[in-house]
């Protein structure tokens, strides 16, 4: 909303030197959101001064213009005694008419710089100016002429046509539907300086249905509906200059009179009028929801399709106007309009809001109508647009003054006296809060502990107590309440969940991760690319209602789809040794949850549908992987590089799982999307939580990854968070360390032969690892391969003996060779 100074300060006493800045400075102190200081005279520069007519001759040209060369007495800037002259190629004024003068050094609107140059055969000492040019409309046919006596010529045009004027830019909120009024943010000027404020104030006459004939058949939909009516107006009487001016200056194009007082009183008021050609009127008017296959052509000459739900204006021949949004060609305002029936209606806000959106149609008036206007302001908005056009238009007011309808009046709210400052932290005493809730417009009664407020019609945004202190602390001063920091709330610090998931996060850091957050969207797509079974459970994906993209439109049920989309996007920019890793949720369908139920808006849900709710959420375990491609280890001095492997994707989960300190076994699997021979399951506790290695080369194709490109992926919620960490044991005695090669078969798995060491060696074990596996059909033979483990022995109490740790190995190998079938390596 824009508003000039100069109207602001006809509502509001404004100090006398108060720039537009200062004003600006004091409203954005009690909330409002001023988004500039705009002046008319924006992109204007230089010499713009009233020059006089003396004398023109016109000149008919070769191309068939005429062009007049003028002489112009511009007073102090004449040349002399001599006036200027000046070539002008409109012929829309006469001898002894006032125009506007761009002398030469002066700018006009969109960069357009004047100076003295021959043309037509003459020198130009300057250009007279139309509106297009001074930037205030778009007539460019002919030159803007001055009413006779406006001013002395030299005189400064800016200041002469109001341009030099600061113009503030409010941006309103939705909440604050009167201050798309003049009127309304003159009251908040006036609250923001403590000044008086003075409301429109007009003599209206007795209700009594004379104006013209109404009737309204919805009142939810219009709770009041108001009408008067002139005669005689002269259709070419033009529209005062002051009055096109402000129409301007708040970003409105001036159009006929008629246009121009409803525009200017909605403005001015708030209120939303239209008026109606009454020639072109048929019967009463009336308001109702639109038939079915109803049809209206509004003023912008499109056809639209009204629907039932739709409120209309109508009369005897059918829809005139769609309520609250745009009136009907039917019964437009034309250049022959001699009588007309000015309206003004309060429409139910979410209906004018639909009606609107349904129709793709915003309009001046739906912006104000769904924010909420001020039922009891439209008889004010009335009066002003009848004495305006008998005043300007020579009209003559019809006796009478129809309104249908009356709407409720605003509620009383209760008010805790004191539940402003303790909801500010700061003191503001009953008195005080009084005071600002009557510069609301509020009237106040009470005393003691509560108050009872009534809020004014213009403010349908104040409902509840919290809207009250909202409106009591602003004007007191956002800008004075203290800074106070909020006490801690009493706590153990981070669960045992979250201080797991941050030791996983920190462990897959340093060892080289980079974290990654992925959207949790994916394509159906991608469950093909992957390979998966069309009986695979990760197939059975969750589809949104209402997706980002359609594209995209599912639930992931791995992270493995987002972690591979920023590979992809990381190798198109250069990247090729990548290791990242991501933490998240995934979402799975279960047949069991029940549908989910849909509680309305109106009151809060009962326990049984909260239960109900809170049951049909899907699963959503927390899972982390991994992916892998490059090198590792770059080349140099200490040797060549190493390219990332499947036995580094297990690593990664080895990684996770100790940071819970816990013990990961490791059997092969196959899987898609991983290589049916380079895959690993990964088991904890005698569970499956995950698998990882080397991806199918089918998938790295489709999805145009590097070759042995790896991954992996495990359920994060099945790793337990860690308790206390036991004090270690350390012993001063010196260790033994034995080497022991056993040979199994091929399809034996080391993990189980090692888990045989370990429970055959006792508790004299400290550590047992596989450092070789050898396979040589000569030397072991066909189907055999080795496995050389490197065992630590040590005791706490004591020095081991050489027959103690051989003991201890032989009890292993015996008891791997149980297990497994191991036999030592000769």
């Amino acid at each position: 909303m824009r508003a000039p100074l100069s109207w602001l300060g006809e509502h509001a006493e404004l100090p006398t030197g108060l720039s537009g800045r200062d004003l600006a400075e004091a409203m954005i102190r009690i909330g409002m959101e001023v988004e500039g200081v705009e002046s008319g005279a924006k992109g204007l520069s230089g010499p713009l001064v009233v020059g006089r007519v003396v004398s023109f001759a016109a000149e008919p040209q070769k191309n068939g213009k005429t062009i007049r060369w003028c002489a112009v007495d511009v007073g102090p800037h004449n040349d002399g005694d001599e006036p200027r002259g000046i070539v002008c190629g409109a012929s829309n004024f006469a001898v002894g008419d006032l125009v506007v003068v761009a002398l030469p050094g002066a700018e006009l609107a969109g960069g357009f710089a004047i100076s003295a140059r021959k043309t037509y055969g003459h020198v130009s000492d300057g250009m007279i100016c139309s509106v297009r040019e001074l930037g205030i409309g778009d007539e460019h046919d002919g030159i803007l002429v001055l009413p006779a006596g406006t001013a002395e010529p030299g005189a400064d045009a800016l200041d002469v046509l109001g341009m030099d004027e600061a113009v503030l830019d409010v941006a309103v909120t939705t909440d604050r539907g009167y201050c798309l009024s003049i009127r309304g943010l003159a009251r908040e000027a006036a609250a923001a300086l403590g000044t008086p404020f003075h409301d429109i104030t007009v003599a209206l006459p007795e209700p009594d249905d004379k104006a013209y004939e109404v009737h309204v058949d919805d009142l939810a939909g219009c709770d009041r509906f108001s009408a008067m009516a002139v005669t005689g107006l002269d259709p070419s009487a033009p529209s005062p200059d002051w009055m096109t001016r402000r129409l301007q200056q708040c970003g409105m194009r001036p159009i006929s009179l008629a246009v121009d007082v409803t525009n200017y009183v909605m403005l001015e008021t708030g209120q939303p009028l239209h008026a109606f050609d009454r020639a072109k009127l048929s019967g009463p008017i009336r308001v109702r929801r639109a038939d079915p296959g109803e049809k209206l052509t509004t003023l912008d000459g499109s056809v639209r399709s009204i629907e039932p739900a739709d409120l209309v204006v109508t009369d005897d021949s059918g829809a005139i106007a769609l309520a609250g949004v745009m009136g009907g060609a039917s019964t437009e305002i034309g250049d022959g309009t001699t009588d007309i029936v000015l309206e003004a209606a309060h429409w139910n806000p979410t209906s004018i809001a639909f009606t609107a959106r349904r129709h793709k149609l915003p309009s001046e008036a739906s912006r104000r109508f769904e924010r909420g206007v001020d039922p009891d302001i439209a008889g004010v908005a009335l009066r002003r647009c009848v004495d305006l056009l008998v005043e300007y238009g020579g009209a003559s007011a019809v006796d009478g003054y129809t309104v249908v309808g009356d709407p409720p009046p605003p509620p009383v709210i209760p008010l805790p006296a004191g539940r402003a400052e303790a909801t500010a932290g700061m003191p503001i005493p009953p008195e005080e809060v009084m005071a600002h809730l009557k510069v609301v417009g509020c009237v106040v009664d009470g005393g003691g502990d509560m108050l009872q407020v009534q809020p004014p019609t213009w403010r349908p945004d104040l409902q509840a107590p919290a809207d009250l202190v909202e409106e009591v602390v602003r004007l007191a001063g956002y800008d004075k309440l203290p800074s106070v920091l909020p006490a801690p709330i009493a706590g153990s610090g981070l669960t045992a969940a979250q201080a797991l998931r941050r030791s996983v996060g920190r462990a897959l850091a340093a060892a080289g991760f980079l974290e990654v957050l992925t959207y949790p969207f994916v394509s159906p797509s991608v469950h093909d690319a992957f390979g998966l079974a069309p009986d695979d459970p990760r197939r059975a994906a969750l589809r949104l209602a209402n997706p980002l993209s359609e594209s995209e439109p599912e639930l992931r049920t791995s992270l493995l789809p987002g972690l591979l989309a920023t590979l992809v996007r990381n190798l198109g920019r250069g990247n090729r040794d990548i290791a990242i890793f991501e933490e998240g949720l995934v979402f799975h369908t279960d047949p069991t949850v029940p549908d989910v139920p849909r509680p309305g808006v109106d009151a809060r849900p009962d326990e049984a549908v909260l239960t109900a709710l809170f049951a049909s959420i899907p699963p959503q375990p927390r899972h982390i992987g991994a992916v892998l491609c490059g090198e590792l280890e770059r080349p140099g001095w200490w040797g060549g590089a190493r390219t990332a492997s499947w036995a580094d994707a297990v690593e990664a989960a080895r990684i996770v799982v100790g940071a819970a300190r816990a013990s990961l076994d490791v059997r092969a699997a196959q899987l898609a999307p991983w290589h049916p021979g380079r895959c690993a399951e990964l088991v904890l506790d005698g569970a499956v939580i995950g698998y990882a290695g080397e991806l199918h080369p089918r998938v790295i194709g489709v999805l145009g990854l590097p070759a042995r490109t790896c991954a992996m992926e495990l359920d994060l919620d099945a790793v337990s968070p860690p308790g206390p960490a036991p004090a270690p044991r350390i012993s001063s005695f010196p260790p033994v360390l034995l080497d022991v090669a056993l040979v199994v078969a091929a399809d034996v798995a080391s993990a189980d032969v090692l888990a045989a060491v370990r429970a055959g060696a006792g508790s004299l074990l400290e550590s047992a690892r596989l450092f070789d596996a050898y396979t040589d059909e000569v030397r072991l033979g066909a189907g055999l391969k080795s496995l050389a483990f490197a065992l630590r022995f040590r005791a706490t109490d004591r020095t081991l003996t050489v027959e103690e740790a051989t003991a201890a190995r032989d009890a292993a190998i015996a008891r791997a060779g149980e297990a497994t079938g191991a036999v030592l390596r000769s």
